[in-house]
């Protein structure tokens, strides 16, 4: 079976489960080992004016090669969302040292350095859009470059409108930050949008049900563990800071997610 057929019957097994009702109770989600799954904002050189903080979320374009090499030389797999679910709800094999490489907030760059290095390997991306964002050259990807990325294989997820902290909505916020920002995505891809990730990682838990009510399956944060509760809507990931050495790198997947 090829690899896009296999995406393809996993993808139709996720949403079988879904019209199902067949998500297992949180502790035997829980008990699966977690998938190291790392996290990618800019990538570009750093300037002078980039401040210290900025630089951990600013990932040099010789770094990010490195650190996919060295993925690849290891023999991690890149896996989506579609296969993470499948794996979290049914216990559904993965490939040997799976992997999930997700990029956040639209940077162009994602596009015109990340997507070619991914490519070079054989790896897939999750990409994370923020709408207010698309379109706004020079520093942003195009919705003609959005669209290629989910054709080439990519998974296109919801960031929201423009980065707003999910724990401060009200009222009209549903619809500002989610709502209109889905149609948006799935006019782009001609394609259901079922995966989220918070601004800056925030969640609360009046959020999950109005993600759920809205079609999303799961929902990515960040360091913190996924909760008791409602793991699926919180899964972990780390964010790669642009100063690391790749004995760092290493490290830090091994440790945060043995």
């Amino acid at each position: 079976m090829t690899k896009k057929r296999l995406l393809s019957v996993l993808t139709a097994l996720v949403f079988a489960l879904i019209a199902e009702g067949q998500v297992p109770a949180a502790s035997v989600i829980l008990g699966r080992k977690e998938v190291p799954i790392l996290c990618y904002h800019q990538v570009r050189d750093w300037k002078p004016t980039d401040s210290k903080v900025s630089k951990d979320y600013i990932m040099p374009p010789a770094n990010l090669r490195a650190e996919l090499q060295m993925l690849a030389d290891s023999g991690y797999h890149s896996i989506l969302p579609d296969q993470l679910y499948a794996y979290l709800t049914k216990g559904t094999a993965l490939p040997s040292k799976p992997i999930m490489l997700t990029f956040d907030d639209t940077d162009e760059d994602q596009y015109t350095v990340a997507f070619p290095e991914l490519k070079k390997h054989g790896f897939k991306g999750v990409f994370f859009i923020m709408t207010i964002s698309l379109g706004k050259l020079p520093h942003y990807m195009t919705r003609e470059q959005v669209k290629e990325l989910y054709q080439a294989g990519n998974v296109i997820g919801s960031h929201t409108w423009d980065h707003h902290n999910v724990k401060k909505y009200q009222g009209n916020d549903w619809v500002i930050q989610i709502d209109k920002p889905t149609k948006q995505l799935e006019a782009i891809t001609g394609a259901p949008i079922r995966y989220f990730a918070y601004p800056f990682g925030l969640w609360n838990r009046q959020a999950i049900p109005e993600l759920k009510k809205r079609g999303f399956v799961a929902a990515f944060q960040l360091a913190d563990k996924m909760d008791p509760q409602d793991p699926l809507y919180t899964i972990r990931r780390i964010i790669v800071a642009g100063g690391w050495s790749l004995k760092t790198f290493h490290a830090a997947i091994v440790r945060d997610f043995h």
